[in-house]
């Protein structure tokens, strides 16, 4: 889940105690260039010390923003160093499984410039996670919100490990916001993507204003029939839906969704 607060929110302490635990959460100080400081990093260690249905340990992310691939790539890297070389800490560990860059264009751009500078961004985050963690298994995520298309994921030039190719609320979900798929190609057609998903897990959705706890589990079966590998789902709303628990709180979702897969 993206979690949109402090690190001293309530929302972390319960997320933190929660079981089973989320896959992923994203962590997101000050829009992601507030220092990723002690407090910071002790919340990142304690929630990734959770455990998934799965038997797995939660994944946390950075949050770092890119105005549709034009903030200057000096300027995105500092956000990711924010992360993975934070000042101040001297023990020279990660603290973050990866970054979660938002505003993400959902174009190739001319020649799939903007695709590459994507693909550039990727590389520096697993060069920089490698440098201080050898064998690091990195996961970065791109988050559209919609459809991306298919060039983000040709083979030698993938941007991201995940994408998030849903953002938007359960009635846009279950009516006409769905385009009818995860990724479209020039021609503009869209498709699941899943041939180019062999893991299952490239694509994630997030619908907020979902009315009730049943609504929860008609999104994420939803979500898994249409090709994602990661879902989320919360009763908050606009204009940000991210910085409190759904009503149902953590534990009834993480549970049904280990049932889907």
């Amino acid at each position: 889940m993206p979690a949109y607060v402090w690190a001293g929110d309530r929302l972390l302490a319960d997320l933190t105690a929660a079981g089973p635990a989320a896959s992923v959460v994203v962590l997101n100080p000050g829009n992601g260039d507030a220092p990723f400081d002690a407090a910071w990093r002790a919340r990142a260690d304690a929630l990734r010390a959770g455990t998934t249905a799965t038997g797995e340990r939660t994944k946390v992310l950075g949050y770092v923003h890119t105005d549709h691939g034009d903030r200057d790539p000096a300027a995105v890297q500092a956000s990711v160093d924010n992360y993975l070389k934070p000042a101040g800490d001297t023990g020279g560990r990660l603290h973050v499984d990866g970054i979660f860059f938002d505003v993400v264009s959902r174009d190739c751009g001319p020649g799939n410039a903007t695709r590459d500078r994507y693909a550039a961004l990727r590389r520096y985050v697993q060069e920089t996670m490698n440098a201080v963690a050898p064998g690091a298994d990195e996961l970065v995520v791109d988050n559209p919100g919609t459809a991306i298309a298919s060039c983000y994921l040709e083979p030698g030039h993938r941007t991201a490990d995940v994408f998030v190719t849903f953002e938007d609320s359960y009635a846009a979900y279950t009516s006409t916001g769905w385009l009818g798929g995860n990724v479209f190609d020039p021609a503009g057609d869209y498709r699941p993507g899943t041939e180019l998903d062999p893991a299952g897990t490239a694509f994630w959705h997030l619908v907020h204003d979902v009315p009730d706890e049943e609504a929860m589990r008609t999104t994420l079966s939803t979500a898994f029939a249409r090709g994602a590998g990661y879902a989320y789902a919360t009763s908050a709303a606009m204009p940000n839906p991210w910085n409190a628990a759904p009503e149902w709180e953590f534990s009834p979702q993480t549970r049904y969704a280990a049932t889907l897969g």
